[in-house]
Formats: C-alpha cells, structure tokens, sequence
C-alpha cells in the first residue's frame, strides 16, 4: 500500500505514510479501499448525485473496534472524517472530499428481542432493513418514509414517518446507543448512562461520536395497515389542503403526507393526465379497518379522484411506496419549514407556487405530525421543534444534465421565501441543503443548542466529527 494523501483538519493535505496505513490495515476486519479499488465507487455513492465529494480513503466496519481504529488515526494525523449511513442526506454530509470515509454498510444486523418489543439495529442498517425484520413480529419501528434510507442518519437527526403522530419523534422510541466518542472509547448512551451524550444523540446529528448501534422500543403495527394514495387534479390543491386541515386533529392512526408535483408517467394514472399538475394525498393508517373507512371519510368525501389506491396493504410494501419519488443520482436541492397550521393564506401561496414548479421531478410536499410528539417538554431530547404540526419541504429535483438546474434551483428558493412567514420559526435538521449556514442551524434547535454546544465540548472538544450540520465546542 502506497504512502497516501488525505484532506485534513484545516483544509491542508494530509500524508499517511506506508506504515501508519499498515497499523490501521492490521487492525481492521476488512482492508481498505483505495480510488480504483473494486467497491470503492460503491461505498462513496451519495444518493444526491449533486455532492460531487469523493473521499481519499475507505473503510468499512465491522464492529466497534474498526470505528475506534479509525477515530484513532483520524486524531492523531488531524484527517478530515465522515460516516456514511444510507448516504441519504441531502447536503452529502456522509462524504467528506478527500477524506477519510467509514462506510457503515456490512454493519446490517437487525436483532429482535419479541418479548421485550425491541430492537437492535446496527449503524449501516437502510430503513427496509429494520422493517423486514420487525414485521415478522407484527412489531414496527417509527421511521422515515423512504424505505432506502439509513436509520442512523435519520435517527441522529429525530427522525419521523407514518407513526409518529402516535408515537413520537423517532429518537423518543430510541432507549440507548452505542457509540465510539471521538477519544475513541466505547460508550453506552442511555437515559441511566452518559445521559447527557443521550440526550445530544436524540437530534443532535452525528457530531458527538461514530453510533455503531441503536435499541429501538418497538409497537404492535401491522402486518397489514390501511394505506396508499389517492391522487386528485392539481387544480383541487386548496380544495384538499382545506380538508387535510380539517383533519389536523384527526385520531393519531391516520398521518397523511401531501405531494404536490407534475404527474408522473405511471400506469395507475390514466394516460390522458401524465404531465399534468397533480396532488396526491399518501395515508397510512395503522389502526382497524372500521377505524380507517370512519378517518378516511373526509377525504373520500371530496370525490372524483383521479385514482384510489388505498387499500389494505402490507405495512413493509407502504413503507416502499415512496421510493421511486427519490431514485438515487438525481440532484435535489430543498429548503423546508415547519407550520403550526395550514392556514388559508398559506394554502394560497402553495397553490400558487405548486402551479409554478420548473421540474417534472420536482414537488412540494407535506407530512402530518404533531400528536404524541408535543406531549413532550421542550428540552426532551436535543430534536425539539414539538410544536410542529407539519414539516413542509420545497423539493426541487432534476436530472444531472438538465440546462435549467439554476432556474429549478431558484423556484426552490422562491418558493420556501414565500411560505416562510407562515413558518413556526423550526426547521428540520435532516431536510437542509448544504449552503444553509449558522442561522438555519439555529433554527433547527432553538434554545436546545447552547446545551448542545457543551455536549460537544465535553466530547469533542477539538471538533474532530465536523463533517454534518456541525455543532461546534462551546467557546470555540
């Protein structure tokens, strides 16, 4: 293995002699993986294909004493370092450009504890992953919407899906952590054990160490739930942001989310409507069959949809049901908010700007949230933002040779300037694009950060895990 250059720290290259390379060879389970290596174009893939990061230096996991290797070396030689989960975020914070990358990715197990209703999941783990194996049980995690997503990330970010509105923020199911600090030891993080790196854990994002695994609490849901979309004209879009409001309140089973976008060619849209603007309504409903038709009704009463696919269906397979929305290599640019109330003059302004999309891939969309989530205090958890009753996101998308990627990036920033107002000031930490600064950190934890601040400085004090929405040290 030939003598190696690595981004560092303070933006200089970094050289890694042979036999600091052999050291860490020596003590992984795995060799690394070079540019030009078999599995190294793998490993670095970012679903947004608008990242154009590649790191220097691969390596993948097996277990905690890689991490602890690698944190190891990335201390004592100031390299530049980033973690990849699902590789799903959108500002491509899982690869850091001429780094040094841990790939999480043969770290899949998923391990089931029925009589506890638990779940340990390790940190290479995609959401798909956990569900296939929960469902066995009946039993389900909350998590995201995407089935291709990886669950550390979402989780470190709070995380939420279908199940939130009866369960909360996906970190307010997580029981514990293991994780490797940046001194490189081994920690349990729990409510009764380094509370306080817990506390960071649950929405802080991945600045306090590398997680190698998670404890979930897991919920009786499914096999089969009552879910799909219902998909209506464009021109309704107030007409159903109305009724959706109307149901704000709605028992927690039922969470809709709402995309607004030009209708795709698909064969469950009648041919006649593909290109046309669309809104589409996805439910899911985790309570009885009786329970969904009486929840369901409002929305059924708007009538004359363009399709009806809500039916019963396996819980995994509505889990699934977004994927292609979000096929990777594409390039995504977002900004999101999230609201209180889908007030009339902000439905307004959807409308308006839905009907101004630049994007066949594009959309806008909406989850429902609040219910269980604002039962909490504040400060439970470093996630915050439990006044949220919905997360709004301007998702722009377009392909990677597409002329008018500027034109489609800007309807993207015009769009989320006009539906700020109406925003509860709270912004999701996993939702922001990479040119979001300091102030949209801010709004993503509030009065949580300062606290935040000093967890990072107790455990990492010299900012070593920078490559995320970075936290940085008090006083620094």
């Amino acid at each position: 293995m030939a003598t190696l250059s690595l981004a560092g720290l303070d933006a200089r290259p970094v050289v890694i002699d042979d036999p600091a390379l052999q050291r860490l060879t020596a003590r992984l389970r795995l060799p690394p993986l070079l540019p030009g290596d078999a599995g190294f174009d793998v490993a670095s893939r970012l679903w947004n294909g608008m990242i154009p990061h590649r790191p220097g230096l691969v390596v993948q996991p097996r277990g905690a004493a890689d991490v602890m290797a690698c944190l190891e070396l990335a201390r004592e030689k100031r390299v530049l370092l980033s973690v990849k989960g699902g590789g799903h975020n959108v500002a491509g914070t899982a690869v850091a450009d001429g780094g040094l990358l841990l790939d999480m990715s043969r770290m899949r197990g998923v391990f089931v504890d029925r009589a506890a209703r638990t779940a340990r999941v390790q940190a290479g783990c995609i959401l798909g992953d956990v569900d296939a194996e929960t469902q066995v049980h009946g039993l389900a995690a909350v998590l995201g919407f995407v089935s291709e997503t990886g669950v550390a990330g979402l989780t470190l970010g709070g995380g939420f899906g279908y199940l939130t509105r009866r369960f909360g923020w996906t970190v307010d199911t997580l029981l514990e952590a293991e994780v490797v600090t940046a001194d490189g030891k081994v920690r349990r993080a729990a409510a009764d054990e380094n509370p306080e790196l817990f506390w960071a854990l649950r929405g802080g994002g991945g600045n306090f160490g590398v997680v190698t695994s998670f404890l979930f609490r897991l919920f009786e849901v499914g096999p089969k739930v009552t879910a799909g979309l219902i998909v209506f004209d464009g021109a309704r879009t107030d007409e159903v942001l109305a009724c959706l409001a109307e149901l704000g309140g709605a028992p927690r089973e039922l969470t809709c989310a709402c995309t607004m976008r030009t209708a795709p060619p698909v064969p469950f849209l009648p041919r006649d409507f593909h290109g046309k603007p669309m809104i589409a309504v996805v439910v899911c409903h985790s309570g009885t069959p009786e329970q969904a038709r009486n929840d369901l009704a409002p929305i059924r009463a708007l009538g004359k949809p363009v399709a009806d696919l809500v039916v019963e269906r396996p819980y995994v397979e509505q889990q699934r049901i977004l994927d292609a929305t979000q096929p990777t290599g594409m390039h995504y640019y977002w900004k999101s908010e999230y609201f209180s109330r889908l007030a009339p003059e902000l439905r307004a302004v959807v409308q308006a700007r839905a009907e101004a999309q630049t994007s066949p891939m594009s959309q806008l969309a909406f989850f429902h949230l609040g219910g269980a989530l604002a039962e909490r205090k504040p400060d439970d958890g470093a996630v915050g933002n439990r006044d949220a009753a919905y997360v709004f996101n301007v998702g722009g998308s377009w392909r990677p040779d597409d002329p008018a990627a500027e034109k489609h990036r800007a309807w993207v920033r015009d769009t989320w300037e006009a539906i700020r107002p109406f925003s509860t000031g709270g912004v999701y930490v996993n939702f922001q694009s990479a040119d979001e600064g300091e102030d949209r950190l801010r709004a993503a934890y509030g009065k949580n950060l300062e606290r935040l601040e000093r967890v990072k400085k107790q455990y990492d004090p010299e900012n070593l895990l920078r490559v995320n929405r970075n936290i940085r040290p008090a006083g620094a």
